[in-house]
């Protein structure tokens, strides 16, 4: 039951970058947005009312809006193709006729499936019928005091959008926190566009959010929205618009999740704006736990009753929840209720089917403490490259995924390789031991993990079993393909972090992929940059700051596939929330080690105090590329911790 709209086209496109030069794709956004679905369902009223239709797909774009608005209903005289190829194809269940066909239709109505379509209109004018009418995708259009491009209106920058997991009330809070990156890359007077959904997809709020001056903070605080709207409780999902923008189609922001009570804390990020057939790495639940998983439906039209499914990795059982999702609607989905077999480290792969942006999910203990994170997208366009097992005379160890070990005397650290292709039927991999100074410390051949099996790695445990310890009492592991006894890989190597503080039992958990860091050479999209083409050799990563008592933790490691500078040359300023900077440091983290910080301990007090409540601090470094990892910790009771972003 997939959606039948396509997610990531657009070769080269900036934005989601999954590998193989594919980009994220545009039409869907423009049918899909909440401002043009009112537009497009007067629209198919119209040609309902109308009589015969007939519909002419020159861009194939057609079957999208069919995805989400139904053409099934209509009276359609006949589907109309532009290339001769496609004439006999099979276009909404019939089959295509040509263009030049327009000339003996039945049809009252000629809907022209395409934006900025009058150069396409005036090509068929000629064949249509006296007394017929063309109308294009044109009357669905948004403002142009919206568009970055009102000459293009597919323009990715046209649609940099998002949706944000928004909650307030019985005890629970939320704030997205970002900076305006676009005004960097030049964009003049950029805006936000804002539309809070609630649980069934009714509109609760929508407003505009001016964006000051480069690189400032915007902070959207669910309390702030409750009180200015006038909202009781709700949860559900908030829609986001950068109007105006330039250099990033992307959306991309912080979200931390907190509980009056102190027992939840949790820090996770953007949802990627682009649905997937697949998610994957959703831990099941432990002993004590309850998974919920979050379904954010993205788009105008309903998920059906079964249009959601859960399956442990490497079976092919389904189980389809028994529950629908309204248009641009939220709703949680128990994962024991559906799937009471899958116990830790089981992992769960989601059947998404297109309808929603990657979901997070909510783990709740019986103490009373919960946690949210995300799961990823899993690939479904790739197979198992060739060449990889032989990179390693050009790009050294070539991908390696980084997780952080947290201080030792205050975290357990746990990791845990995922799958994330379906193509990827086993994983051969080893896990390296890095000190925060670049050395290896121990290295562990994992063997070919086969898709159905998950072996978690407890890296106290680890060092424990070896006698070993990390001088500087904190570092990180590195998942690294390891081909000594065969396998194959595809480059789409995950792996997952679960930390626990000691004093509280309190975890956070995050995922994310590998990458080849930080080599002058390039192999496909590697090693990848925050803003510019490969190679990525440098760094600008954001880091949003906790209000006190509660202080910031930051974990930031150098990963390198072959020998890079000895040291990074990293630069840590403090700005305030008008983007001005306030405070420096310059930090030396060694080739292959990581540096962890606390905000409290790397800026003195009056600094702290005159970058103010919406300060944060920009890490950049021109030499290298450095993978950063951000949290809030609440004293010895709670802590959160994620992956950071860069723009």
């Amino acid at each position: 039951m997939v959606l039948n709209i396509e997610t990531f086209t657009n070769p080269g496109a900036k934005g989601w970058r999954p590998g193989n030069n594919v980009g994220g794709s545009t039409l869907f956004k423009a049918l899909g947005h909440p401002l043009t679905a009112g537009k497009a369902r007067a629209l198919r009223r119209r040609l309902a009312e109308s009589g015969p239709v007939a519909i002419y797909d020159p861009l194939g774009q057609a079957d999208c809006f069919d995805a989400f608005y139904d053409l099934a209903g209509l009276d359609i005289a006949g589907v109309h193709v532009q290339k001769v190829e496609e004439a006999g194809a099979r276009r909404l269940g019939r089959d295509a006729e040509l263009a030049t066909a327009l000339s003996q239709t039945r049809a009252r109505t000629i809907l022209l499936a395409a934006f900025d379509a009058n150069r396409l209109a005036d090509q068929i004018r000629h064949l249509v019928p006296a007394g017929a009418e063309i109308v294009t995708f044109d009357e669905l259009r948004l403002p142009d005091d919206m568009l970055s491009n009102p000459r293009r209106y597919l323009d990715p920058l046209n649609f940099a959008t998002n949706f944000g997991f928004l909650r307030d009330g019985k005890g629970a809070h939320t704030v997205i926190s970002s900076a305006n990156y676009w005004s960097g890359y030049g964009a003049k007077n950029p805006e936000l566009w804002l539309c809070l959904f609630g649980e069934d997809g009714d509109v609760l709020a929508e407003w505009r959010e001016p964006l000051d001056g480069v690189n400032s903070v915007f902070r959207i605080d669910s309390a702030a929205v409750r009180a200015r709207f006038g909202l009781g409780d709700f949860t559900g999902s908030l829609f986001i618009h950068a109007l105006r923008v330039a250099g990033h189609d992307v959306v991309k922001y912080a979200l931390d999740v907190e509980t009056e009570d102190g027992l939840g804390l949790s820090c996770t990020h953007d949802a990627n704006a682009w649905p997937a057939d697949l998610y994957a790495g959703l831990p099941a639940p432990a002993e004590g736990e309850r998974v919920l998983l979050w379904v954010q439906n993205s788009h105008p039209v309903a998920i059906p009753e079964g249009g959601v499914g859960l399956n442990i990795m490497g079976s092919q059982d389904v189980s389809w929840a028994p529950v629908g999702v309204p248009a641009f609607g939220t709703k949680a989905i128990d994962v024991g209720a559906l799937l009471p077999q899958a116990r830790w480290p089981n992992q769960i792969e989601i059947q998404a089917g297109r309808y929603f942006v990657r979901p997070r999910y909510e783990i709740v203990r019986e103490d009373g403490r919960r946690r949210i994170a995300h799961a990823n997208v899993e690939r479904t366009d790739l197979s198992p490259d060739p060449r990889i097992p032989g990179l390693s005379k050009a790009m050294g160890k070539g991908y390696l995924m980084p997780l952080p070990v947290l201080p030792l005397d205050a975290f357990r650290s746990e990791v845990l390789p995922t799958p994330m292709s379906t193509c990827q039927h086993e994983l051969p991999l080893s896990a390296a031991l890095y000190d925060a100074s670049g050395a290896e410390v121990a290295r562990r051949y994992l063997g070919r993990i086969a898709r159905r099996d998950s072996v978690p790695l407890d890296v106290t445990a680890w060092l424990e079993e070896e006698g070993l310890e990390l001088p500087a009492g904190y570092g990180h592991v590195e998942f690294l393909y390891d081909f000594r006894e065969g396998g194959e890989a595809d480059g789409w190597l995950h792996g997952f972090g679960r930390y626990r503080q000691l004093s509280s039992q309190h975890v956070a958990e995050t995922i994310f992929g590998a990458h080849i860091y930080n080599t002058p050479i390039i192999y496909k999209d590697e090693p990848q940059s925050y803003v510019a083409k490969p190679p990525g050799l440098s760094t600008r990563i954001f880091l949003r700051l906790g209000a006190p008592p509660r202080d910031t933790l930051c974990h930031v490691i150098y990963p390198a596939s072959l020998p890079w500078h000895p040291t990074s040359k990293t630069v840590l300023t403090l700005c305030d929330g008008t983007g001005a900077e306030i405070a420096r440091r310059e930090v030396a983290i060694p080739c292959g080690g990581s540096l962890f910080w606390r905000y409290s301990e790397m800026f003195e007090a009056g600094e702290r105090e005159r970058a103010g409540a919406n300060a944060y601090v920009l890490i950049a470094d021109p030499t290298c590329r450095l993978f950063g990892f951000h949290g809030l910790i609440d004293g010895t009771r709670a802590f959160s911790f994620d992956h950071m972003f860069g723009f």
